[in-house]
């Protein structure tokens, strides 16, 4: 049976993949990294820090440190989110959804927790998730499901009685490996991409979220 939700934050919770994908364009093509939009889009999901090591390794820079790229990157993005709070539709009705069930509420993100302290203080959030967890300090970030997996553990529930809401590919895979349920919510041109056949549910946005939806989830 369901006991917990776990929601992935960066183009679920909040609009802000054209902030990252600003952000990653602007810095990194001043140091001279020959990047595109597509190439800020392939990367969705996966840890700022590991996105700066790969182009790092393509294409060495000598005028800041990695950690100072991520710095500009982040602060770029948590400046716009400020400004603009922009909460994906639905958001606040899939949160009473999942409170009206008696459902257990955490965030786990790949974002630093600077900027998830930002989002949660923007959108006034700060008393709706018993559990906030960036995979930052780990290991490994998405796909790898250890962030999932300590959200789990700090909300005392099993995966096997969880939900996990996400919107990447690389935070769908994260949520499958660590045997949770999955409603996924792609950017709009990817919403037909075959891969996202492996989640429990797909939809088109968290107006969706229904109580009837996530109790099918364990029928």
């Amino acid at each position: 049976m369901v006991r917990a939700a776990i929601f992935d934050m960066d183009g679920l919770m909040i609009d802000s993949e054209p902030y990252w994908q600003q952000a990653q364009l602007e810095v990194f093509l001043s140091l001279g990294v020959p990047i595109t939009a597509q190439d800020t889009v392939d990367t969705t999901g996966i840890r700022i820090d590991q996105v700066v090591s790969l182009y790092f390794s393509r294409t060495p820079w000598d005028s800041m440190s990695c950690q100072q790229v991520c710095d500009n990157i982040v602060q770029h993005v948590i400046g716009l989110v400020r400004k603009h709070k922009p909460a994906m539709p639905g958001l606040f009705q899939a949160l009473d959804v999942c409170e009206q069930q008696g459902m257990k509420l955490a965030l786990a993100s790949s974002s630093p927790m600077t900027l998830i302290a930002a989002t949660v203080d923007a959108l006034d959030l700060s008393d709706r998730f018993e559990a906030t967890l960036s995979a930052e300090d780990l290991r490994f970030g998405k796909p790898h499901p250890e962030v999932y997996l300590n959200a789990c553990d700090a909300l005392h529930v099993p995966p096997q009685n969880c939900v996990a809401l996400e919107d990447s590919f690389n935070g769908l895979l994260a949520a499958k490996a660590a045997q949770m349920k999955t409603i996924v919510i792609p950017e709009a041109s990817a919403k037909n991409q075959p891969r996202f056949v492996i989640a429990d549910r797909i939809l088109g946005s968290l107006v969706e979220v229904t109580q009837e939806l996530i109790q099918s989830l364990w029928h």
